[in-house]
C-alpha cells in the first residue's frame, strides 16, 4: 500500500487507522454499559438516555462537532479544566478520536443492544439463584452470549470511525499529520489542482479497508456465535 500511495496519502491513512482504534476503544466499553443499562434495567429518564445515545445519527455532523468544540474545546468549561491537566482534545488527533467516538456510538450501542435483548433474561436469574453475583452472572452468562454483538458493534463504530468527516473537521479542522485523517485528506485533494489523482487512490484505500472490515466483522461473528451454540 505504501508504493501505491504518496507520503501525504499514506499519513492520512494512517492517522485514520489510529484514530478509528482508538475511538473503537474508548467507546466500546462504555457502549457495553449503555446498552445493558436501556435492555436490561428500568430508571426514570431512559427515554431520554435512549435520545441523547442516538442524537448524533440525527444530527447533522457539522452540529455535533460544533457541540464538541463548545464542550471540549479550550474555550469550553470540560475542555479549559481537562486542559489544566494537560489533557487536550480541540485541533489535536485526541479529538479527532472522541469525534468518531461520538459519532460510532449510537451504532454501537444498538447492535449490543439488540443482542442483549436477545438472551433470555431466565438464564442470568438462574444463574443467580444458584449464588452468582451479577458481574460474575454477566461475566460468564450474558458476555458470552452477546459476543456477536459485541463484535458487529465494535466493527460498526470502527468503520463509522474511519468514515468520519463532518463533525471531525468541524471540531479538529484539518491538519495534516494531526488530524487530517482520509475522509478530510479526500476533501483537501478535491480543492487542490491536479489532487484528483490522490483521491480516487484515498476512495479505493477506503473501500477496501470499509469491505475488508465488514468481512472480517461477519467472519469473527460466525465463529463467536457457533462457540456459543456449539455448532
Amino acid at each position: 500500500m505504501a508504493s501505491f500511495l504518496g507520503p501525504q496519502e499514506w499519513e492520512a491513512v494512517a492517522l485514520s487507522l489510529r484514530v478509528s482504534f482508538w475511538a473503537t476503544l474508548w467507546a466500546l466499553p462504555i457502549g457495553i454499559f449503555v446498552a445493558y443499562a436501556l435492555a436490561r434495567w428500568s430508571f426514570p429518564g431512559k427515554q431520554i438516555v435512549n435520545a441523547l445515545v442516538h442524537l448524533p445519527l440525527i444530527l447533522p455532523p457539522v452540529v455535533t462537532g460544533y457541540l464538541l468544540l463548545m464542550t471540549f474545546g479550550l474555550q469550553g468549561r470540560v475542555g479549559a479544566a481537562l486542559a489544566d491537566m494537560g489533557i487536550v482534545f480541540a485541533f489535536r488527533w485526541t479529538g479527532a478520536a472522541l469525534a468518531a467516538a461520538v459519532m460510532g456510538f449510537p451504532l454501537m450501542v444498538r447492535a449490543i443492544r439488540l443482542s442483549l435483548e436477545a438472551v433470555d433474561p431466565r438464564l442470568e436469574q438462574a444463574a443467580a439463584t444458584l449464588g452468582a453475583g451479577r458481574i460474575w452472572v454477566f461475566v460468564t452468562i450474558t458476555l458470552p452470549l452477546i459476543l456477536p454483538g459485541i463484535v458487529a458493534g465494535a466493527i460498526l463504530g470502527f468503520a463509522k470511525a474511519m468514515g468520519e468527516f463532518g463533525a471531525t473537521i468541524t471540531f479538529v479542522s484539518n491538519i495534516p499529520g494531526e488530524t487530517r485523517t482520509v475522509p478530510s485528506a479526500i476533501y483537501a485533494f478535491l480543492q487542490t489542482p491536479g489532487g484528483e489523482g490522490a483521491a480516487l487512490r484515498l476512495v479505493a484505500v477506503s473501500v477496501v479497508i470499509a469491505l475488508g472490515a465488514l468481512i472480517l466483522s461477519e467472519s469473527v461473528a460466525r465463529r463467536a456465535a457457533r462457540r456459543v451454540t456449539g455448532a
